[in-house]
């Protein structure tokens, strides 16, 4: 899988008037050029776009499946995302911000490839279930990796607690030495950290594996959609129970939030001991030069920056866990516009 950049390809910030926007039926004038810019989610969610057409690949399938799309219209489709896909990927693609988002840009060069065929696409869903699955899917792959990089850091605390099981250390309270412990005992501690960390994410992840795709805006859709075959396409546990709260809900976001608040404050407790041990006054370790660095005025420096940044960071973490919940907390049923700053603290997290 190929992982965007925020800004990969070129964006377009210019109005485009050959292109209409999808939901413009009702209105009798131009959107203000600010009022364009101020909405627009593009700059930032055009990272999405590797789940966005994966999403739309399983969509097309089952809409082939219950007899809305045809065979033909649906190899069409397919074969047009990908091709979109790998423009993308190349850097060529032009992302609009007339287009306002990632699901827009995509669906336009789609139909620009395809004609009429490809606004068939969209039968059956809306953007508001769409943008709620891309998500998903984005952030369930996320959590696989970190569930990955914890365990690689947990097997080598392992190993160096086994290899420094004799190591004598004081253990501390209140930062005053208090009885005698090992290092390898003390390493193994911040090993019991993460694990906790580490199911918190698995059960973080049963959450986040649920389809939303079907809810459409707010209340389903006439079309005789099949949701069991596109969670399984897409490998969700099953679909979505409640098209209101599927449309609205950001709980997995939050909740995934929460747990890297909690890891990031273990790596933060880990990294302020690393910090300490490697000063002249506690003199524990020497912190190897390459994670290092030192000072323009003072040679005999030699600054943990790596730890300082990860207890810096956490602060950072912790900030947009807040954020997430201030976001929700004063929004009615169903889907408001709000929610499009879910993005940004949830990426940087």
């Amino acid at each position: 899988m190929s992982n965007a950049n925020d800004n990969n390809g070129q964006l377009n910030t210019q109005s485009d008037s050959s292109k209409e926007k999808p939901w413009g039926g009702r209105f009798t004038e131009p959107t203000d050029a600010f009022v364009e810019q101020f909405t627009a989610s593009v700059e930032f969610d055009q990272r999405l776009y590797f789940h966005d057409i994966q999403g739309s690949i399983a969509h097309a399938t089952m809409l082939a499946k219950v007899g809305v799309l045809t065979e033909e219209e649906k190899t069409q489709i397919i074969q047009g995302l990908k091709e979109v896909q790998a423009e993308i990927e190349s850097g060529k693609f032009q992302w609009s911000v007339k287009l306002e988002d990632v699901h827009m840009n995509v669906e336009a060069a789609l139909t620009e490839k395809i004609g009429i065929t490809g606004k068939k696409l969209h039968t059956g869903r809306s953007r508001n279930d769409q943008v709620a699955t891309d998500i998903r899917l984005y952030l369930r792959d996320e959590i696989d990796v970190i569930a990955s990089e914890i365990t690689r850091l947990q097997d080598g605390m392992a190993r160096l607690a086994k290899r420094e099981a004799a190591t004598i250390m004081p253990g501390f309270t209140h930062l005053q030495t208090a009885q005698p412990v090992t290092f390898g005992h003390h390493i193994l501690a911040w090993n019991e950290m993460l694990q906790r960390d580490y199911e918190r994410l698995m059960d973080c992840r049963k959450r986040v594996n649920i389809m939303p795709l079907g809810a459409a805006a707010l209340a389903g859709t006439t079309y005789p959609i099949d949701r069991s075959i596109t969670a399984e396409l897409l490998g969700f546990d099953r679909p979505s129970e409640n098209s209101l709260d599927s449309v609205s809900d950001r709980d997995f976001a939050i909740e995934f939030c929460s747990f890297a608040s909690l890891v990031m404050i273990h790596l933060s407790r880990a990294s302020e001991e690393l910090i300490l041990w490697a000063s002249a006054q506690f003199d524990f370790i020497d912190l190897p030069d390459r994670f290092c660095t030192g000072s323009s005025i003072m040679p005999q420096k030699k600054n943990p920056d790596v730890p300082e940044l990860v207890r810096g960071k956490s602060g950072r973490v912790t900030g947009h866990m807040i954020s997430l919940l201030m976001l929700m907390k004063s929004q009615p049923l169903a889907y408001n516009e709000d929610n499009q700053e879910d993005k940004e603290p949830l990426f940087d997290v």
